[in-house]
């Protein structure tokens, strides 16, 4: 048996990048993997082809994910079709780059608003769910070196990803009584669509390479053991915690 057979996994933005690479290895785990997705409905079903092309099991679900409505709706047709839900990773997230000094106000709110509103909204519906199962489950909230560091042009998605290390901690004391762990991966330095500026410019990459001890970029393919294991039983009594999966940069 494998080990997420007859789970039940939502993995937000999972279109693309380590959304995508997350959600193919859970349903090569066995798991039954929802593929959310806002917007870009090709690449959604790439994800679904290339995980149902294995043998692996998958749906796309679009849901506007920042609208409290729309969530209970979506978590209503789950638990409609599968009776229940198990693990939530709560990937999807923007980023929008410029001076702290200029950055307009639309901009400011809607990485907010993407980045930490709506992992709140995912994370407080799915608790219910997993309180009403009687149960427990899992939830993983993907954070980012900008948890822990300040950044530069980025203050709106530094100011999200800190929000969401601490919300993690938070939403962790309050339910680890309701066998619910929350816990969150941060990402380094990965090679996905939000780095690609960073990735084109040679000297920004070449001070960011300089500092990674593992010498490279990182890949979503990295994510996948952390996500793997915040999810199995083996971290049942793991909560609140932050694994960093950076190639070594924080500990430098």
């Amino acid at each position: 048996m494998k080990r997420f057979e007859n789970k039940i996994v939502l993995v937000t933005g999972a279109g693309r990048g380590i959304g995508a690479s997350i959600a193919k290895r859970f349903a090569s785990e066995g798991a039954e993997v929802i593929v959310n997705y806002s917007g870009n409905d090709e690449a959604a079903q790439k994800t679904v082809d290339e995980i149902t092309a294995t043998g692996g099991q998958a749906q796309k679900y679009k849901c506007s994910v920042n609208d409290s409505e729309s969530v209970k709706v979506m978590i209503d047709e789950i638990i409609k079709k599968f009776g229940r839900i198990d693990i939530l990773v709560n990937n999807a997230g923007i980023i929008k780059r410029c001076d702290a000094i200029d950055v307009p106000k639309q901009d400011w709110d809607s990485v907010i608003n993407v980045n930490l509103n709506m992992v709140f909204l995912l994370c407080q519906a799915f608790a219910k769910q997993y309180v009403k199962q009687g149960d427990g489950g899992k939830i993983i909230n993907v954070c980012s070196m900008l948890s822990f560091q300040g950044g530069i042009r980025v203050p709106a998605y530094t100011a999200s990803k800190s929000a969401v290390m601490g919300l993690t901690k938070a939403l962790a004391n309050e339910w680890a009584s309701k066998g619910i762990q929350v816990n969150a991966i941060a990402p380094g330095y990965m090679a996905t669509n939000n780095t690609s500026q960073l990735r084109s410019d040679a000297d920004r990459s070449e001070d960011i390479l300089d500092r990674i001890p593992a010498g490279r970029w990182g890949t979503p393919e990295d994510m996948q053991g952390a996500a793997v294991f915040l999810a199995s039983k083996a971290s049942d009594y793991v909560n609140g915690y932050t694994v960093a999966v950076d190639g070594g940069w924080l500990a430098r």
